[in-house]
């Protein structure tokens, strides 16, 4: 497989990896500057020559993975150099071509999915906001104008890999997000938002789920959970109100700057609970 197509792989089932990027060449080597491959957990695609060159690559990609410092928050690329000298200490093999290679490691780390229900006033500014993130955004709503594509046309310009679900029963949703998505609750319809949180709470692969309303909402809510037979342990899944405590103010757009706020805060932690 080509390196950029083993990067979308990952990308799309969510597993992190590193691309290795051959930067620079002295000497003779087996392969030119440019030259790429792409190193998850448990696999490798492309090739930059080979050889204990190639192994050293995979063996130092495969250590970053698996620290969860690393993974949780990536400290950028990492350079390294391999000597190909046959004077030159090995741990994979003798290649003795003359030269030395300068290696980019590069982190792809997981991005964060949401999962937005109900793209009204707020859910829209919500949308505007996320979208300029390098994310999987989920919208979500049972109104197929909510959805239409001139309305969100506002989002085309963002970093987002956007993905729109019209759903007359939105509970139903739930089951095909990815694992960890961070689930918001904020349909037009109170009946839905309850009919969304007793689904998302029977869901294991879920990650935070965020209502939003009054506390007064949450109380009903709450009983209602229990008396669906919730335990208080699971319902405690729920984060009701949502939104940042340090953006203050009624109108829509503020308000998806408060969730938001509270959303990009909580990203750094998915990555180390998303690793294999």
């Amino acid at each position: 497989m080509h390196w950029l197509r083993a990067v979308e792989q990952l990308r799309r089932e969510r597993r992190p990896g590193v691309l290795v990027t051959v930067t620079e060449v002295r000497g003779h080597a087996p392969r030119g500057a440019g030259a790429k491959m792409v190193v998850s957990h448990d696999k490798a695609w492309g090739s930059i020559g080979g050889g204990n060159l190639e192994e050293t690559a995979v063996v130092r990609a495969r250590v970053l993975l698996g620290d969860p410092t690393y993974a949780a928050s990536p400290a950028g690329p990492e350079s390294m150099t391999v000597s190909l000298s046959d004077q030159a200490r090995t741990d994979h093999g003798r290649q003795c071509c003359g030269g030395e290679v300068s290696l980019l490691l590069e982190p792809l780390a997981v991005v964060p999915s949401v999962a937005v229900f109900g793209v009204g006033h707020v859910g829209l500014e919500l949308a505007r906001i996320l979208a300029r993130h390098d994310l999987e955004l989920h919208l979500v709503d049972s109104r197929a104008d909510q959805l239409a594509p001139e309305r969100l046309a506002c989002l085309d310009d963002g970093q987002a890999a956007v993905h729109v679900h019209h759903a007359p029963l939105p509970e139903l949703i739930l089951g095909s997000v990815p694992r960890g998505t961070h689930v918001l609750v904020m349909t037009h319809d109170h009946a839905e938002d309850f009919a969304l949180c007793d689904a998302a709470l029977r869901c294991g692969h879920l990650g935070p789920v965020g209502l939003i309303g009054s506390s007064a909402k949450w109380t009903r809510f709450r009983r209602g959970l229990l008396v669906e037979g919730h335990d208080e342990s699971v319902i405690e899944r729920i984060h009701s109100p949502i939104g940042s405590g340090d953006v203050l103010g009624k109108e829509p757009q503020t308000i998806a700057l408060a969730v938001a706020t509270e959303l990009v805060r909580s990203f750094a932690a998915d990555r180390v609970e998303l690793r294999p």
